[in-house]
């Protein structure tokens, strides 16, 4: 059976999934109805332990070919194939192996401001009860020794945003031609117009699908003791889950996320401090993706005039994250 014949491979929080669903509509293209398999991730199965909530996601990775070829299985003649699994652009290995499985394949990237990305990034998990620092700065900081212990790249939030480096390694591995590289705003400001422009990097009929369904807004609960209680008993509920079917493990921990979004706050943007302290972990590759890309980011390294992007209400402070499982 076929793989992909295009992948969405990048950035986490940069409306990925949105633009998935997008995608999904176009009468002459077929994506895979789990959005983020995962598959080029590991050479076998997912590991084991890592960060909180960790044990949860790895249960979800399509890792078999079997499997994978399957999600592919139900696509009708002479539509092309696709899946969304943002974190193939920032492993260098799924890269490689990537190109090894479907050299010819089409990879769609979509850029955040990396800094506006670490920030929803972090917010997400906080919201979730899994992040255990209640400040952006500090949990960036933690960053070497969580990879250190191994948790899962989804808790990176700096190394997620170095996009430089990340496409000069991808270029070494595909000609440029088999690469469409936008901003995230792009996809936030112009949906129709960027829609078009993957529909013919694609080669698929243009206008055809003009709006990106809107992302609902991640809540953010207040650093209250009653907050960190029940996170650290739902971080305490993850931790148990690992060894418990998948059912009863979204059992123990699905009351204290409900629990957790009542009555919360939506994300507050980063004040010109928290940032500039962030923007300094990004420079350098900002300026080695304008050079690999031949492209102005410099506004990434300036204050912020707004933010928001695809972003709609939650009713009754309903949650973004569900079951402790990151959703990108």
């Amino acid at each position: 059976m076929p793989l992909p014949d295009f992948l969405t491979i990048g950035a986490p929080k940069a409306g990925t999934t949105a633009l998935h669903a997008a995608l999904a509509r176009h009468p002459e293209l077929f994506l895979s109805p789990v959005k983020e398999p995962k598959f080029f991730l590991t050479d076998g199965p997912p590991p084991t332990g890592g960060g909180p909530g960790d044990a949860q996601t790895y249960r979800e990775h399509v890792w078999r070919r079997a499997d994978y070829e399957a999600l592919f299985g139900a696509a009708p003649p002479d539509t092309l194939r696709g899946e969304s699994t943002p974190f193939y652009l920032y492993d260098l290995e799924a890269q490689r192996r990537i190109r090894a499985a479907i050299p010819e394949v089409r990879l769609i990237v979509v850029l955040r401001d990396p800094v506006e990305r670490a920030h929803s990034n972090w917010t997400h998990l906080w919201s979730a009860g899994l992040e255990p620092v209640g400040d952006v700065v500090r949990a960036c900081e933690e960053e070497e020794r969580r990879i250190r212990a191994g948790w899962a790249p989804f808790w990176h939030y700096r190394g997620l945003g170095r996009y430089g480096e990340q496409l000069a390694h991808l270029y070494t591995l595909f000609p440029r031609e088999q690469v469409l590289v936008f901003r995230y705003r792009d996809l936030v400001d112009r949906p129709a117009d960027t829609l078009d422009r993957i529909c013919r990097f694609l080669g698929v009929e243009t206008g055809v699908v003009t709006e990106v369904p809107r992302e609902n807004v991640t809540a953010h609960p207040e650093p209250t003791r009653g907050h960190r209680l029940l996170s650290r008993a739902l971080r305490t509920g993850a931790a148990v889950g690992r060894f418990l079917p998948a059912r009863a493990s979204v059992a123990l921990t699905d009351p204290l996320e409900r629990r957790l979004q009542q009555r919360a706050r939506s994300r507050r943007p980063l004040t010109w401090e928290q940032r500039e302290r962030l923007i300094g972990y990004f420079a350098e590759d900002v300026a080695l993706l304008q050079e690999t890309t031949g492209e102005d980011f410099s506004d990434w390294l300036r204050p912020r005039e707004r933010s928001g992007g695809l972003v709609g209400t939650r009713p009754n402070g309903q949650r973004q994250a569900r079951n402790g499982r990151p959703q990108t």
